[in-house]
């Protein structure tokens, strides 16, 4: 819990909303004194499991906490815990500050260049369902252009993100590649952990692990006509890699770092997204895009370039 942390324009609202509620601020005071489960939570605040359960996820949403599962006497438990000191929210954006040093390409989930998935799986926009449910096939046909939601059980899906002119490996300072996802269950299942990793040509950057397949509430640009009972919305999640190493939301991976990695020969980054054959969870991915979840994005990849 030593990091600092300094949010998105995307996370600031959902940052404020998680901390108007007293409640919501007496749980980040306990967390801040140590790790505790969501039965630890709810008995020291005297509320019933479900009402916690509820508010940790709206915490968690906004990265003011993480969960993860550890084994228990029965099953698996879900235990809470503060991952960062502090988080910086910003009154300018990077953009404001950073527009003539960084490169930003925001791509439509849709055009995934390669992708290797099994059923249950689909690809739909805000309009209509794109082929058919559960056929791979579908993920070729050329409306995935305007998808909005696309998800798989196990596999990948892969896009190239252009590289400028004169972007080389000596003046590239970082690359951040940030997108909304969650676990992938038929229907939904908030509690349904699954370790999605990013690949940067071809090295790991790092795993995070979802907690679930997030439903039960409509997310904010989720369209009316998807039903309830099917996922509504991801977390943001960023990757970002750098000469030091390879984070995700500020937190140190153990993965490649720069040096690792090679464009001179290629005039394209290449992403890889999806679960390990031998990931402890492979509980599937969802992607969302601009018309589904939270957050009004696609897939955004940004480079930042050495000030010389």
């Amino acid at each position: 819990m030593d990091s600092i942390y300094i949010a998105t324009d995307e996370e600031i609202p959902l940052i404020a909303r998680a901390l108007s509620s007293e409640l919501r601020r007496k749980m980040v005071k306990l967390l801040g004194a140590g790790r505790m489960n969501v039965g630890e939570l709810a008995l020291a605040l005297d509320i019933p499991q479900s009402t916690c359960v509820v508010n940790v996820q709206l915490l968690e949403r906004a990265g003011i906490i993480k969960t993860e599962q550890i084994a228990a006497s029965k099953g698996v438990q879900k235990v809470c815990f503060i991952p960062h000191r502090e988080i910086v929210l910003p009154i300018l954006s990077e953009s404001h500050m950073e527009e003539d040093r960084t490169i930003i390409t925001e791509m439509p989930i849709g055009l995934y260049t390669d992708c290797r998935i099994t059923p249950p799986c689909g690809i739909i926009n805000e309009k209509e369902m794109i082929g058919y449910f559960d056929q791979t096939d579908s993920f070729f046909n050329p409306k995935r252009a305007t998808a909005g939601l696309l998800w798989f059980t196990r596999g990948y899906c892969e896009y190239r993100f252009p590289k400028a002119p004169g972007v080389n490996n000596r003046n590239i300072k970082s690359i951040a590649i940030s997108m909304e996802i969650c676990s992938e269950y038929p229907g939904y299942n908030n509690d349904w952990p699954s370790d999605i990793t990013l690949w940067l040509n071809g090295k790991e950057v790092g795993t995070w692990r979802s907690p679930g397949d997030s439903g039960g509430e409509y997310g904010r640009l989720t369209p009316r006509w998807w039903d309830l009972m099917n996922t509504q919305y991801g977390y943001m999640k960023t990757w970002r890699i750098s000469s030091e190493g390879s984070y995700i939301d500020g937190v140190p991976t153990g993965g490649a770092n720069l040096r690792d990695i090679d464009y001179s020969n290629q005039d394209f980054f290449l992403v890889r997204i999806g679960n390990r054959e031998d990931a402890e969870f492979c509980g599937g991915v969802n992607i969302f895009g601009r018309t589904f979840g939270n957050y009004e994005q696609d897939i955004i990849f940004k480079v930042e370039l050495d000030e010389d």
